[in-house]
């Protein structure tokens, strides 16, 4: 794609550069993961069990799954442009807190507030689907992650030696200035895509059932919830067992943190050159498969031999790569069900994916322990990535059926 699509905008007269949406959806991914190489040494800090500090994942996934369920409707009423600047302000005053917080309990009830950020992620793909038809917004999307996949390529590496460095609150000292120049960067850059003046919250609300009643939108949503999982997953799970099941220092989980995000951008480069052509469907079942498959493998290897740290993390990054071609494609296919619920459509399909997200986390955390290994975590990852490939089977013979 060479150029950004024009449209009309009613705020500014040009479309926002695709690099804006790309450091809004990465600030979002960065706070997801760039301090995960510091869990367990914040569990020492705070003098709490690693289930605890765990919730700075799962309880951070949950809220954010709420707060999706708002973002789509109130962004189709008010504008994309006053929600994200919104969003990323009440970002910054969490950042804060999380850096000052004197206990545990504290700490994470700014991480909960932190989850805000989610809407930027939401609705830089909703300015997407605003600017160009379904096919190509698949393609943009898959661009937009692919760049997005860069933030927690290096964030883990960056965040761990930070912590060796700086102690662990300097990962959310990055995550303040980093968030201070999005804002400043969306304030300057970002135009109007949702037309002003459009349908009233309560009757947004009152249109869920639009979608909730289409086999589409849960095909697709299942889809992306089921590959998804499989990484929110490994997000609960991945630091204890890289600490206490492979011994690994910060520095070197963050080392190795960076193998699904290599993975990712590499299958959002496939989804962002195939997926005109290919199609938006056999490039998720595709993907699903390849989710699915090292994962599984993985689970034998481990529960035969045992699994070290590079066939467990190298399994994640080729499941990253099924994960780069299965969103993208997904997330144009739930957006382009009702296009004129595509905010909402945004929302709720992220509330669905990162809610389930959040109740795998705590899973992992709550499966983990000393004896365990790293089996448990590898069969809920691969379960959960299995299940994308009934969803996806369901859409396709929807339409199939529909002759669409």
């Amino acid at each position: 794609m060479s150029t950004t699509p024009t449209v009309r905008f009613l705020d500014r007269s040009t479309a926002p550069h695709i690099v804006t949406l790309v450091l809004l959806s990465g600030l979002s991914a960065l706070s997801m993961n760039v301090f995960l190489p510091s869990l367990p040494g914040m569990a020492a800090w705070y003098g709490v069990d690693y289930a605890v500090m765990q919730l700075s994942v799962s309880a951070y996934l949950a809220v954010s799954a709420v707060l999706q369920l708002a973002v789509g409707p109130v962004s189709d009423r008010y504008g994309r442009r006053s929600v994200v600047l919104g969003a990323l302000g009440l970002f910054l005053l969490a950042t804060v807190g999380t850096i000052l917080a004197p206990t545990a309990g504290w700490f994470l009830v700014f991480r909960m507030a932190q989850a805000v950020v989610a809407t930027t992620f939401v609705l830089s793909r909703a300015v997407v689907r605003d600017m160009v038809p379904d096919a190509q917004a698949a393609s943009m999307i898959g661009y937009v992650t692919m760049g997005m996949s860069l933030a927690p390529m290096i964030g883990p590496v960056i965040g761990g030696a930070l912590d060796e460095a700086f102690g662990w609150q300097a990962n959310f000292a990055l995550l303040l200035g980093l968030g201070l120049g999005v804002t400043w960067l969306v304030w300057r850059d970002l135009g109007e895509t949702a037309a002003r003046g459009g349908t009233p919250f309560a009757e947004q609300v009152r249109q869920y059932p639009e979608l909730l009643t289409s086999p589409r939108f849960w095909g697709y949503a299942m889809a992306a919830a089921g590959a998804s999982g499989a990484f929110f997953a490994y997000l609960g799970g991945a630091p204890y067992v890289g600490a206490n099941v492979f011994g690994l220092s910060p520095a070197q989980l963050g080392f190795y943190f960076a193998a699904p995000a290599i993975g990712y951008a590499l299958g959002n480069f496939i989804s962002g050159r195939y997926s005109v052509a290919i199609g938006m469907d056999r490039m998720v079942l595709v993907g699903s498969a390849i989710t699915t498959t090292p994962l599984a493998l993985a689970l034998v290897e481990d529960l035969v031999f045992s699994a070290t740290p590079l066939v467990f993390f190298g399994a994640v990054g080729l499941m990253a790569i099924g994960n780069g071609m299965v969103l993208p494609n997904a997330n144009a296919g739930m957006l382009s069900v009702r296009p004129h619920l595509a905010g909402t459509a945004s929302g709720l399909g992220g509330a669905l994916m990162i809610g389930g997200g959040a109740g795998l986390a705590a899973i992992a955390g709550s499966l983990l322990g000393p004896e365990s290994g790293a089996a448990p975590l590898l069969a809920l990852m691969a379960l959960s990535s299995a299940s994308s490939i009934a969803a996806i089977l369901m859409v396709i013979r929807r339409r199939r059926a529909l002759g669409l």
